[in-house]
């Protein structure tokens, strides 16, 4: 008998398997509907114009992402042991992956220092950066403030020293394509993480888009959470967590919420979760493995569904586990 009741938690577990399992025989079809419709199209050619055609790939395609998004999402449960990769540069920095391209595309962006670099080096793959080997350097027109940086789809985005601007600077033209300030936000250490290090502003991606993490005077320096266009940085949409950000270690956001560590030194947990699909948060106690005692930038990247950190001069990958809500 004690050992049944020993079971019975595993039931509402094997009931999500089974509906798991139920969702991805329904994506099997799915991908094969779009596959019919993609071979109909390709018979249709020339009954169609171009910008007929254009739309309906765009339709196939935002069909095809919704059912990645519904295979892909879930709640951050658990962070692995650190991976170390190198250890390069000062106690603070950042380093990233493009956020949104084909795995094709390896290559790693590195920045080190918090104030007033203007010096990014590209690296061709990770293994290269992690021999320090084979890269080019970007010199850009505006210096950077803080580690919150982020590379999506091919650009960079980050927050100009001394201001609550944030700039778009393409890496393959090598040109700044935007630069849009951020309605009230904090800048030049008004409201940092709890390392300071001018980390007001925090750009950062998940499976959905761009995000920006700032406070403002107006929401007494709580973390404000914004859907940032792509295209012109205009702010599309923002959430008051109702966190205050000089109190966070670091934060990242998974799946359309944001998770928050209490501290940036040894001891760190994930502590605070906000869930902008319900407007609302939850307390929480995931483990998190600060190995060298001083974390400066923390984010995680959707195609490899991995956490990148910089901690006190190394360069950091933890993998996370994504489950199901039941």
């Amino acid at each position: 008998k004690q050992k049944m009741v020993e079971l019975l938690p595993l039931l509402p577990v094997l009931e999500q398997f089974r509906e798991d399992s139920r969702l991805i025989v329904l994506l099997k079809d799915e991908v094969r509907n779009l596959s019919g419709n993609l071979l109909a199209l390709q018979e249709e050619m020339g009954a169609y114009d171009y910008e007929e055609l254009q739309q309906r790939l765009l339709l196939l395609e935002a069909r095809l992402h919704g059912c990645l998004q519904k295979l892909g999402c879930g709640k951050l449960t658990g962070v692995s042991n650190p991976i170390t990769i190198r250890a390069s540069g000062s106690r603070f920095g950042s380093w990233m992956t493009d956020t949104v391209t084909p795995s094709s595309d390896s290559r790693v962006w590195y920045m080190d220092g918090y104030s007033r670099g203007r010096r990014v080096l590209e690296f061709r793959s990770l293994a290269d950066f992690a021999a320090g080997q084979n890269f080019v350097q970007h010199l850009l027109p505006q210096p950077w403030a803080g580690t919150g940086h982020v590379v999506f789809n091919g650009s960079l985005f980050y927050n100009k020293f001394r201001s609550d601007v944030a700039v778009k600077y393409h890496l393959g033209s090598r040109s700044v394509l935007a630069q849009r300030s951020l309605p009230g936000a904090g800048f030049n250490n008004t409201f940092p993480y709890s390392w300071g290090g001018s980390s007001d502003i925090d750009f950062m991606a998940d499976e959905s888009g761009l995000w920006a993490v700032y406070a403002t005077n107006r929401n007494a320096g709580n973390i404000v959470l914004s859907r940032v266009d792509p295209q012109s940085l205009e702010v599309l949409r923002s959430w008051d967590t109702g966190f205050p950000k000089r109190s966070a270690g670091e934060a990242f956001i998974i799946c359309g919420t944001l998770y928050v560590t209490n501290s940036h030194l040894a001891g760190a947990k994930i502590y605070f979760a906000y869930h902008t699909a319900t407007s609302s948060y939850e307390y929480t106690d995931i483990p998190f493995h600060n190995q060298y005692s001083h974390i400066s930038m923390l984010d995680y990247n959707p195609r490899e569904r991995l956490l990148y950190t910089w901690n006190n001069g190394h360069q950091v990958l933890y993998n996370v586990t994504l489950l199901h809500v039941v």
